[in-house]
């Protein structure tokens, strides 16, 4: 039974997912095995990292990849995601990383992020047909794709990840303002209007959020809300609703709030507002959230199981 593994290194963990091709295409988890991390704590107002960081990646990257030898288990392909692609230094934390582990960290262009994580919703999403746009946000990036068919015919990539905003526009994960507010909002519908061919959601489609931002938001919206449901969906409404509460707060008490997790929390309110200016300018009255991304792609695609899988990922310069 063939099994494939990947290690996805970001700002808030180290994950090692080990997963096995069924008989019929389905994919298996075999073995999942998650290292805490913090690295928005070691980045200088460059996004540099510092030393200290480059240990801690060192240190989680080697726990995540320590397996018992009778497991088996496959080599698996390590990339890391904007935290360490977009630093500076990238070259050198990638170097460090490998003397000290012997495993050296990929990195996927922004493209490349959104093509996969299309592939992993699409495969999430069974037997639904049609358009269907996807929508990540990350800590440094957001990703969009769109398409018809098994792989996407549109795909962007954008500087307004969740960690990137808040260094930039909400320091301390705070507005000062409603004039600040409003100069956010401004900043990323500019952004996202400027983007030719932005796609947006079609009549009779399918608009799916691959993000533990978009997937808490969705948690936060359904625990507030007065119907009895499971968080599968985000309405635009529902996400507007939930601003004022982040404006009021800091992000000390957001941790202890349904679905926001304690080191999230400081990025939480940026997560909100891209959120909610995605879904503006996509023209999307509701998400299905998609716990599937980039991760679960390049599984899929590394046991074949992604129908139209396109070859060995290709590697930013």
């Amino acid at each position: 039974m063939r099994q494939a593994g990947v290690l996805d290194v970001g700002c808030h963990s180290a994950l090692l997912a080990v997963a096995r091709r069924r008989k019929g295409g389905t994919l298996e988890p075999v073995l999942t095995r998650k290292v805490r991390l913090r690295l928005h704590m070691f980045l200088d107002a460059d996004g540099r990292l510092s030393g200290p960081g480059i240990k801690s990646v060192q240190r989680a990257v080697a726990e995540a990849v320590a397996t018992d030898p009778r497991l088996r288990l496959p080599e698996a392909f390590a990339f890391a995601t904007s935290v360490i692609r977009d630093a500076p230094n990238r070259d050198e934390v990638i170097d460090r990383v490998a003397r000290a582990t012997g495993v050296r960290l990929q990195v996927l262009p922004g493209e490349e992020e959104a093509r996969l994580a299309y592939v992993a919703a699409r495969h999430w999403a069974g037997t639904v047909t049609g358009p269907m746009l996807v929508l990540d946000i990350g800590g440094g990036t957001v990703e969009i794709a769109s398409g018809t068919a098994d792989q996407p015919g549109a795909l962007y990539s954008l500087p307004l990840g969740a960690r990137r905003i808040t260094r930039d526009w909400l320091p301390g994960g705070t507005v000062g303002s409603e004039k600040r507010l409003a100069g956010v909002r401004r900043h990323l519908r500019r952004s996202l209007k400027a983007l030719p061919g932005l796609p947006r959601a079609a009549p009779g489609g399918h608009v799916l959020a691959c993000s533990k931002t978009f997937a808490q938001l969705a948690r936060l919206a359904g625990a507030r809300s007065t119907l009895v449901r499971t968080p599968r969906q985000l309405t635009l409404s529902e996400l507007r609703a939930t601003v004022p509460l982040f404006m009021a707060a800091d992000p000390a008490r957001l941790g202890k709030l349904p679905g926001i997790s304690r080191h999230r929390a400081e990025q939480s309110l940026a997560g909100a507002l891209v959120a909610e200016a995605l879904m503006e300018s996509c023209r999307a009255d509701s998400v299905t959230i998609c716990h599937w991304s980039t991760r679960e792609g390049l599984l899929l695609e590394r046991l074949g199981v992604a129908a139209g899988a396109a070859p060995r990922p290709r590697l930013a310069d």
